[in-house]
């Protein structure tokens, strides 16, 4: 396991999986001041979901997991506003967080390890989402589609399927790409979807 990082959190009603996209329009102090160093020093912040609160405002609570986020593409129409993407790159967990004056929420975190050679999606899951890829446009999936990558295809079904923000956080909590596809499979049998109906 490696050491503890220093990590700012980003704390909104949204679920950030490795290998996603996230368009963001930041224009609070605290999060501009964050963004400004991340794109100067090429380093990442962490998003997580809220537990309790709001995303503007007075620091929200975290859910204990996130995803690191790395600024991918950005844009200051105007001084204390950007326009960026961020691109998720790796689980990790909240050891602690303290709040510093700027209102910023500062985490100790340790990053979860990613899955070796995850292998194989199985049939269901693996061709309701080239289906949904072919119906919504690959360009809605950043970087090279891996379509026979279990944990690329549980990410990406996590992320385009309607599921309740609970449910996308016990996926990205899942330590294992099998038991992420296995959850996300039973919710597509639960909706009656099947390889025989499609």
């Amino acid at each position: 396991m490696t050491s503890p990082i220093e990590l700012p959190l980003f704390p909104l009603n949204t679920v950030l999986y490795p290998g996603g996209s996230l368009p963001l329009k930041i224009f609070e102090p605290r999060y501009v001041e964050m963004t400004t160093r991340c794109v100067r020093d090429g380093s990442t912040f962490g998003v997580c979901l809220i537990r309790e609160g709001k995303e503007v405002g007075e620091p929200a609570l975290p859910a204990n997991v996130g995803c690191t986020a790395r600024i991918g593409q950005w844009d200051m129409p105007h001084p204390n506003l950007f326009h960026l993407v961020a691109l998720g790159e790796q689980r990790f967990r909240v050891l602690r967080t303290e709040v510093a004056p700027s209102g910023l929420i500062v985490s100790e975190a340790e990053m979860l390890p990613e899955e070796v050679a995850p292998g194989a999606p199985e049939d269901l899951c693996r061709e309701v989402l080239s289906q949904i890829i072919e119906h919504i446009g690959r360009d809605r999936f950043p970087g090279e589609i891996q379509l026979d990558d279990a944990a690329w295809v549980g990410f990406r079904l996590a992320e385009v399927l309607p599921l309740s923000m609970a449910l996308r956080q016990r996926l990205l909590e899942e330590d294992t790409a099998q038991a992420r596809l296995t959850a996300i499979r039973d919710v597509l049998k639960k909706a009656g979807i099947t390889r025989d109906n499609q």
